[in-house]
């Protein structure tokens, strides 16, 4: 029997003249896979969940109800699973690199944003220091909340935050671990090693008596500079006092 107190809701929505698009639930909500990650181990399997908008969360070691837990601690969505992985996350990666993936990074403070703008600037194969991070953050003297945005990053290994390393050679803390960060690091080719051995000897900065250029260890212009030019220095300063020019690529600055 017709209630003489009709829902208006319920008349309105009947009034509609077609149903709710097919995208609609995708705006609602995000969708969860899991996928194989870049190395064994810790990182062998991954759990990724996103949105109509990208890529927006990443997580290791997590089971299904841990990872939905922690989603929901940073959204305001429900997850569902997915019948597929978004395109370009596989090969985004295999590669380290984004390609044409899309990540969701809205909820993001401006600071952490910046952070992990400029964290996704460096290459494959080269490490920055967490000072370097600031200043291009613009936020030179944010060191320490540097590493806190991080550590805080949703989307590691998209975002490769494991390329942000300490002054003094070490690794630094990393979301899944240092021993994790490390074998990400060395699967690119970065010799910790002698980068570890550079500055416990007090270099932190490489430079070309050829070119007149000075560098981070890794970046991809050091790395060419053979034994009998390389120069090494403690500071910026101390390069530039003796006329060297920060490299353009790198953009070398203050250590911490």
């Amino acid at each position: 029997m017709r209630s003489e107190f009709p829902d208006p809701l319920a008349e309105g929505l009947a009034g509609l003249p077609a149903g709710a698009p097919d995208t609609l639930l995708d705006r609602i909500v995000a969708r969860r896979v899991h996928v194989e990650g870049p190395m064994e181990g810790a990182l062998a399997g991954l759990q990724v969940a996103f949105t109509d908008q990208g890529v927006a969360y990443l997580r290791a070691g997590l089971d299904d109800q841990a990872f939905a837990a922690a989603f929901r601690d940073r959204f305001a969505r429900p997850l569902l699973p997915a019948d597929k992985p978004p395109a370009g996350l596989l090969p985004a990666l295999r590669t380290g690199r984004l390609g044409t993936l899309r990540l969701d990074l809205r909820g993001l403070s401006d600071f952490e944003a910046s952070v992990l703008r400029a964290a996704a600037t460096i290459p494959r194969g080269q490490t920055r220091p967490y000072a370097w991070i600031a200043r291009q953050a613009g936020s030179p003297k944010a060191v320490r909340a540097v590493g806190s945005a991080l550590g805080r990053n949703p989307v590691p290994l998209l975002i490769p935050c494991h390329r942000v390393t300490r002054s003094d050679g070490t690794v630094g803390q990393y979301v899944f671990g240092a021993e994790a960060k490390e074998r990400l690091l060395r699967a690119e080719n970065v010799n910790l090693d002698q980068v570890a051995g550079w500055a416990a000897g007090g270099v932190h900065f490489i430079g070309s008596d050829t070119t007149g250029i000075v560098c981070y260890p890794t970046c991809s212009d050091a790395r060419r500079i053979t034994d009998g030019h390389r120069q090494g220095f403690r500071t910026l300063a101390a390069a530039q006092a003796a006329g060297y020019r920060p490299c353009l690529h790198c953009k070398p600055g203050a250590a911490a």
